[in-house]
């Protein structure tokens, strides 16, 4: 017994991959202005499958810090500026520890295995608001959507939300977009394009429809096999809370299931929760002149 658990540490070990994460994003000003707070969340957040070696925060010009925890428990710097600057530079490097399997295997508890299934009052008492569609659908559309994807009275629940995920992204456009903001699920149907973030928040409220508790994860993706949409910039998904199983990740604009090449850094209701980086200035309405990102993961 013993040696067959040293054989299943090792195999773990071999599994493992450390990743190196550099991410820079630079705003530009066209004259000097006064910067406001930001809230930075850049920390990867720490679990079975991942494990934080180092992490660094540098800003130009440079700024004091402070750190809180909020309610799903990510980790949020808050920096303050003192004086004017015509741009600002915020670099984060962190070390990680990668050990989620590529083909991972659900548990799913046997009431669960078939939907519709029922939440137990405890489940639906703690998801609360995660398992209720928080954008408005008056002529219920985003149901009806969702519910095509449902095959009978008694359709397989992994099943379901795989054909949910491959759904969103063979039926809507990838498009990488620096901009802020995230388009409703509504738009991001009838466009027919969107980003990461909007493919995340279409599979979590369409999920939601169907009586799903549902979070949207913010990160970064490593380019494992070199062909994942959305690598090279931060990246958004979500993920479904399935009794037995717990929380399942999805990728919908990958069409994957599971952890193994994503890296959080936070979890949350809407995606205005998880944005890596926010902030406000104090200047002119057309001192704004862009920013860029730049992320590196590598090995």
């Amino acid at each position: 017994m013993q040696a067959r658990r040293n054989v299943t540490v090792a195999l773990r070990k071999l599994q493992m991959t450390v990743l190196n994460i550099r991410h820079r994003t630079t705003y530009r000003y066209r004259e000097p202005v006064r910067l406001g707070p930001h809230r930075l969340m850049l920390r990867p957040r720490e679990s079975r499958d991942l494990r934080l070696l180092s992490s660094t925060l540098e800003m130009t010009p440079a700024a004091s810090l402070s750190w809180t925890t909020d309610v799903f428990g990510n980790a949020v710097a808050t920096a303050g500026f003192a004086g004017l600057a015509d741009g600002l530079t915020i670099e984060s490097r962190v070390m990680v520890e990668l050990g989620a399997s590529p083909w991972p295997v659900y548990d799913i508890a046997p009431s669960a295995i078939h939907y519709p299934f029922f939440y137990s009052s405890e489940e639906r008492a703690d998801l609360g608001a995660l398992a209720t569609p928080q954008t408005f659908d008056a002529s219920g559309r985003l149901g009806d959507w969702s519910r095509a994807f449902v095959r009978g009275e008694r359709t397989d629940t992994l099943a379901l939300l795989k054909d949910m995920a491959t759904g969103v992204a063979a039926g809507i456009g990838y498009q990488s977009r620096e901009a802020e903001g995230t388009q409703t699920p509504l738009q991001t149907i009838d466009r027919g394009w969107g980003s990461c973030r909007d493919f995340a928040v279409l599979f979590a409220e369409a999920a939601r429809c169907l009586g799903f508790g549902a979070r949207i994860i913010s990160g970064y993706l490593y380019n494992r096999d070199g062909g994942p949409v959305g690598a090279g910039t931060t990246h958004a998904w979500a993920e479904i809370f399935v009794p037995g199983a717990g929380w399942i990740t999805f990728d919908p604009t990958n069409r994957a299931v599971g952890g193994y090449n994503l890296i959080p850094l936070a979890v949350g209701r809407v995606i205005a929760q998880v944005m890596p980086m926010t902030g406000t200035f104090l200047g002119m309405t057309d001192a704004y002149l862009g920013m860029s990102v730049d992320v590196e993961v590598t090995p």
